[in-house]
């Protein structure tokens, strides 16, 4: 058994029970911890979630996720314009967001079937260069509701946007109840269960395996009759649609939007909590999503008040920094290794 493959896990579960020990030595109460990791397991796991298609089609980690989140946040962007609220107004979010992801998407996946093994590092500029001009968007966005606009000169969207008014946590209050101290986001918990399920269900359908058959060995795939560049295109768009829906899910939780270079390095976090999970091309399955998002993001949990109390608080930030990144870097190591072995052994 190659133990190596799950340094990561290894390394994220050691490091998250230290924590744990941290945060009884200097008595965080276990409810918190567990209230705010319900909370961050749903709020994130769709965004982690977005990446199973490009894994499983062997376009590779979707780099380029702030495409579909800003898809999701034109989509907000225009329930608040028009004043829909509740739950209602969350899903009609929702539903503008999934009907322009599938445009962004179809676009997005186009440019990446013309760089076949190039995918990862073109989707990170795709995404870098597409935050910059939908700030232009932002600056010149023609909406009326004057809680969106800056309040001098009324042009122009405001960074952040508050949902307070229309459906701030509408997901997480949604069936909640309580078990003494700890706080069950019932609603955000089910919503987040039935993204997995559907996803699920895809991946056992017959264009589902077709394309985990593109994932685990294109030529093979392609021998066998299937149309591999329609089948990668509908990767990277089911992706977008699932990170629209995501930044939806994150927002209405937050309580927030949050635009102009805000959605930039999101992508990263997702990517790292995936990484953590164990995915591999071709394989990733529910379980990876799951795992990696309750360890990356138990960690985020732990880190900030562990910092202000044991360190220095710029110290949290600094360590989410070097998990983040030292997790992708140690998983493109890894497969980077991986194929030079197999070039090799060839």
């Amino acid at each position: 058994m190659n133990t190596t493959r799950y340094i990561p896990q290894i390394a994220i579960t050691l490091f998250l029970v230290l924590m744990l020990f941290g945060a009884w030595h200097v008595q965080i109460p276990l409810s918190w911890i567990v209230n705010d990791s319900l909370v961050r397991l749903a709020m994130n796991g769709v965004l982690v979630l977005s990446m199973v298609p490009m894994l499983n089609s062997g376009v590779g980690i979707n780099f380029g996720l702030p495409v579909a989140i800003v898809a999701g946040l034109l989509g907000m962007s225009l329930a608040v314009n028009f004043r829909y609220t509740g739950l209602s107004g969350l899903l009609v979010a929702m539903l503008i967001s999934v009907c322009i992801a599938i445009v962004f998407g179809f676009f997005y996946g186009k440019i990446l079937n013309r760089v076949k093994g190039k995918e990862e590092i073109t989707a990170t500029f795709i995404g870098f260069s597409f935050i910059p001009l939908m700030n232009f968007f932002w600056a010149t966005a023609p909406f009326s509701n004057r809680a969106m606009l800056w309040p001098i000169g009324g042009n122009g969207m405001r960074p952040t946007i508050g949902l307070k008014s229309y459906f701030a946590k509408s997901l997480n209050t949604l069936w909640s109840f309580n078990i003494g101290k700890v706080v069950i986001p019932l609603g955000l918990l089910l919503f987040f269960g039935l993204c997995c399920l559907l996803v699920a269900l895809f991946f056992r359908s017959r264009t589902g395996k077709a394309m985990q058959a593109v994932g685990e060995n294109e030529e093979f795939a392609r021998l066998a009759g299937l149309n591999v560049v329609n089948l990668r295109l509908l990767a990277v768009i089911l992706s977008t649609v699932i990170g629209a829906i995501g930044i939806c899910v994150y927002a209405q939780s937050y309580g927030f939007l949050e635009l102009y270079d805000a959605p930039l390095m999101m992508a990263f976090p997702a990517a790292s909590a995936i990484l953590v999970g164990g995915c591999s091309n071709g394989r990733t399955t529910i379980i990876h999503v799951m795992l990696g998002t309750f360890l990356f993001h138990t960690t985020y949990v732990l880190s900030g008040p562990l910092a202000n109390d044991l360190l220095v608080p710029e110290v949290a930030e600094i360590l989410r920094m070097i998990i983040t990144n030292g997790v992708i870097l140690y998983a493109l190591l890894y497969r980077g290794g991986r194929h030079a072995k197999a070039h090799t052994a060839v």
